[in-house]
């Protein structure tokens, strides 16, 4: 392979590293429990934290421990479901030969 073609392969592979950071970028899943939403998008940053007056009756009544446990779950199970999400797309595209890896 000649050094042209290797630099098309490379900016070829880089629209296509683009492509799918874009779809990435379109995913985002919302949790909801106990007075606590978290949204976490494909990058798996959390963008939207709420915490609702019933949530915080456990940190009032002393018991931080249980609060924590209950953000910790609400915050793992939304990065879990985008994590599923993200791997079904890169499937997909690797399945529909959108990913030059995948042909």
């Amino acid at each position: 392979m000649g050094m042209f073609d290797q630099m098309k392969q490379a900016m070829q592979m880089r629209k296509e590293a683009k492509k799918i950071q874009a779809e990435i970028d379109k995913i985002s899943y919302t949790h909801q429990n106990g007075g606590i939403s978290v949204t976490v998008k494909g990058d798996f940053s959390v963008t939207q934290l709420k915490i609702a007056e019933e949530a915080l009756v456990e940190v009032k009544a002393g018991k931080t421990d249980r609060f924590e446990t209950m953000l910790k779950t609400v915050i793992n199970a939304a990065i879990s479901n985008v994590r599923q999400q993200t791997q079904q797309m890169m499937q997909q595209m690797m399945k529909d030969g959108s990913l030059p890896f995948g042909k």
